[in-house]
């Protein structure tokens, strides 16, 4: 692994400062270790500086189509008033911490490489296969896309967050999980970077999603299509408009129209929140403001996720 990509928060370079006025000294700690001190005569001239985040960092050296997009954190406007958007949709303001988020949909390469891991664990524990089947049950098949980079379909989100999850953090050490609907939806939109696109990286559907028009309702193009094919939105994400639905940690509930930090959603519900429109969806179903949503245990050729961290 590539440890030297991971986020050195700033609080790891200057956890505090202590100071007496009998000594006149200020102690710069790291680890709980003194690690510089400085005279009350030089704090004019103290400067404090720490490593910024990488751009983006890859989960395995080993598995392609694994990349993590850093992602800062800023204020937008949730939601629409478009005349064609329900009552869930009505725009209200949400502020994000910067966070990480997969450059690709999770591949058939990755979820099978998680499930079937057998050897140590970044807690030095040693794995094992999760069992003779990596797909609990439903494997992709041709008809919908089978092959490495082919985003993994047919995994609910029970899937995800009892067995999928566990076994990455298990291996990595890290806390990978599965998006807030607010972070899915800033991301697509391209975070502080947005151009204010109706779908994800463009006005033109075709530009940056595999949808009905193109992927359904054809002969040769029929199903899930290898991530990344179509053109990125402002962030460098793949695929946030369409290929297949994603999985949100959120119970589905109408919006609080109060401003919002870092929201998790309702605490209770009948429905996770999917987002992004799938290959056997509408254009309209692939807005960046759509909400969609499903039982938890519900498992389909277009229903997949992405990773965040």
């Amino acid at each position: 692994m590539k440890a030297n990509h991971y986020l050195i928060a700033a609080t790891a370079c200057l956890l505090s400062m202590t100071a007496t006025s009998q000594q006149r000294v200020i102690n710069l700690y790291s680890g709980g270790e003194v690690i510089q001190s400085f005279n009350v005569e030089q704090i004019d001239s103290l400067k404090v500086e720490w490593a910024a985040p990488e751009s983006e960092f890859d989960i395995f050296e080993n598995i392609s189509f694994d990349e993590m997009v850093y992602v800062e954190g800023g204020t937008f406007t949730m939601g629409t008033n478009d005349s064609d958007a329900d009552v869930d949709e009505t725009p209200h303001t949400v502020t994000l911490s910067s966070f990480y988020i997969g450059k690709y949909e999770v591949t058939q390469k990755l979820w099978e490489y998680v499930m079937t891991y057998e050897g140590q664990a970044a807690d030095g524990t040693t794995m094992t296969s999760v069992g003779d089947d990596p797909w609990l049950g439903k494997d992709p098949n041709a008809s919908y896309g089978d092959g490495d980079y082919f985003p993994a379909y047919y995994v609910t989100y029970y899937d995800i967050v009892d067995y999928f999850l566990p076994r990455l953090n298990q291996i990595t050490g890290k806390n990978f999980r599965l998006l807030t609907e607010a972070e899915w939806e800033y991301a697509a939109r391209g975070g502080n970077q947005s151009q204010g696109y109706k779908f994800s990286g463009s006005d033109n559907v075709d530009d940056v999603a595999w949808y009905y028009d193109n992927a359904y309702d054809t002969t040769d193009n029929y199903g899930t299509h290898i991530v990344g094919t179509k053109q990125p939105n402002e962030l460098g994400l793949y695929d946030m408009t369409g290929n297949v639905w994603e999985w949100c940690n959120d119970w589905y509930g109408a919006y609080d129209e109060k401003d919002l930090i870092d929201p998790q959603g309702p605490l209770t519900g009948g429905s996770r929140v999917n987002r992004g429109g799938g290959w056997d969806g509408v254009e309209w179903g692939c807005r960046v403001t759509l909400r969609s949503y499903s039982l938890p245990d519900k498992t389909t050729s277009s229903f997949g996720f992405r990773l965040a961290l």
